[in-house]
């Protein structure tokens, strides 16, 4: 099972796919998982793999989005109600989940998120210069324009063609909703340029030119440094773009207290016109016999 949740994880990092790899370095009797295990956790909360069972899962699921869309790693100690006996670990999440029939689980939450991309327009030395200083600080860079639209899911473009493929890269850009397009031009060329493609007073305010931060630089490695410079101000200042999904609805179990996330596997019931979500199979069925299982 390791090995294949690996290969999967090798397979999603190469499709650009936002995902959660989960581990367990922890377990203590009777919990059914094992040190090793692991699964991956998708944006919509689905699971593949195995980390635990039913009642563990949800709290690994609930986690690991939070850990998604925050971006950071996590250590996650699930513990049985009334039990802490696993040393204290600074840094780490404790979940309490009253459902585990017993035995600890901690497992590390690593959020595997694509570099950003950044489409490169141009075989200009300052085209070829800014690719290879965005690999350096591990973006990815594509050159779909100005022949195709952007790749998705990206978060920059620069125009770098001086003359050759500008025009139409800049409209694919705009039309694509990119959210930060810059054009390598002097301010005179720029103008004239943007004039000609007849755009709106809100196109213009999108597209950033002269590219790049004002760092006096001459030579076409040293005005690609001043637009990756303003690439990252501009991704850090608003959030890198990511294929992630909004944040997944969470509902409080209402025999256990636990806050679930609502996905399609989340065991639920129906009752008139109220929906309850559990955390397992347990607590739904115990609220089934209880008087809305008798309505």
């Amino acid at each position: 099972m390791p090995q294949a949740v690996s290969a999967r994880a090798l397979e999603l990092a190469e499709r650009r796919v936002p995902f959660v790899h989960a581990r367990v370095v922890r377990a203590q009797a009777p919990a059914s998982a094992h040190p090793g295990d692991e699964a991956i956790v998708y944006s919509d909360g689905t699971i593949d793999g195995f980390v635990g069972g039913q009642c563990a899962e949800g709290s690994v699921r609930t986690a690991a989005l939070g850990a998604l869309h925050d971006g950071g790693p996590l250590l996650l100690r699930v513990l049985p109600e009334g039990e802490a006996e696993f040393p204290q670990t600074p840094g780490a999440r404790v979940v309490v989940n009253p459902c585990l029939s017993g035995g600890a689980l901690e497992i590390f939450l690593e959020p595997v998120l694509p570099p950003p991309l950044v489409e490169v327009v141009g075989d200009t030395p300052i085209a070829e210069a800014f690719a290879a200083l965005a690999g350096v600080l591990g973006y990815a860079t594509e050159r779909s324009l100005p022949e195709g639209p952007p790749a998705d899911q990206a978060a920059a473009v620069i125009v770098a063609g001086q003359g050759r493929g500008d025009a139409e890269a800049l409209r694919a850009a705009l039309a694509a909703g990119v959210p930060h397009i810059a054009l390598v031009a002097s301010r005179r060329r720029a103008a004239a340029l943007l004039g000609e493609l007849g755009l709106t007073e809100e196109e213009r305010a999108r597209i950033h030119t002269p590219a790049g931060l004002d760092i006096g630089a001459r030579t076409a490695p040293e005005i690609a440094l001043s637009i990756l410079a303003e690439v990252v101000r501009a991704l850090r200042a608003t959030g890198t773009p990511l294929p992630v999904a909004g944040r997944t609805a969470t509902a409080v179990d209402p025999v256990c207290g636990m806050t679930v996330t609502v996905c399609a596997d989340t065991p639920h019931l129906t009752a008139g016109k109220n929906e309850f979500w559990f955390c397992g199979t347990g607590c739904r069925d115990r609220h089934a016999a209880g008087p809305v299982g008798q309505g």
